[in-house]
């Protein structure tokens, strides 16, 4: 399959399904807010370091989560239910993403570059890209940010300082979405991290059909509060208490 390469001047992307083996579809465009969504909508993302063009992925397969089928382990409940953690919507995304673009010890550099973070520091503002906090005696121990279109939460990176930090994040994250009445949860790579919670490796054919799915609910842009508690912060043993 070849790569295609996207004009600056029009916002368009080719068919998702002419993807190359390795989920690679095409080069080029830009960041803007409106090229962001067209590609989140179409089941595609950004993901490039510093010395590589803007390329664009569709993977195959492509790992989801059904909300319903999140499977809390019952190492985290417990860490839930000790309340080391209590969590926030949208109280600190830009230092959850420059958290996430922190390079690790064991990685050779990071894809969250600036300009990758300052596109979703921008869509944050727009009301499309939210963060949930995990804090631990009032700072910052770990997080995870994404996009939310419709019914579906396009999930980006997560962080942690503080073990346990980001999966109870992502509890906390899942609860939410429950609420809200999301039906799908893009985790884009499989890893065993993921799977751990019940996410699962579909077909493209068997995702887009989930994404358009999800897509057609309404939503309203905005930040994000609590659907349903009131607290500004959420604390685990409230959330433990989801799963009991």
């Amino acid at each position: 399959m070849p790569v295609y390469r996207l004009p600056e001047s029009e916002i368009c992307f080719p068919d998702p399904f002419e993807a190359r083996e390795d989920g690679l579809l095409a080069v080029g465009g830009d960041l803007s807010p409106q090229r962001l969504v067209a590609a989140y909508c179409l089941g595609l993302f950004p993901w490039y370091d510093i010395d590589s063009p803007r390329l664009w992925w569709s993977p195959d397969p492509r790992c989801i989560l059904l909300p319903e089928e999140f499977h809390l382990p019952r190492s985290l409940k417990r860490v839930l239910r000790a309340g080391v953690f209590s969590f926030s919507l949208d109280r600190a995304f830009a230092d959850v993403i420059k958290a996430c673009a922190e390079e690790r010890a064991d990685t050779a550099g990071t894809w969250l570059i600036p300009e990758m973070i300052e596109a979703y520091i921008n869509l944050h503002r727009l009301g499309l890209a939210h963060s949930v906090e995990a804090w631990r005696d009032g700072t910052l121990a770990g997080g995870l940010y994404g996009l939310a279109l419709g019914g579906v939460f396009f999930g980006e990176s997560m962080f942690y300082a503080a073990p346990d930090a980001s999966k109870a994040a992502f509890a906390c994250l899942v609860e939410e979405l429950k609420h809200r009445d999301f039906t799908l949860i893009d985790c884009q790579q499989t890893t065993p991290h993921m799977q751990r919670f019940g996410a699962k490796a579909v077909k493209r054919e068997e995702f887009m059909r989930l994404l358009t799915q999800g897509l057609s609910k309404s939503f309203t842009q905005g930040a994000w509060t609590w659907s349903c508690s009131r607290p500004a912060e959420k604390t685990g043993k409230i959330l433990a208490a989801s799963w009991a």
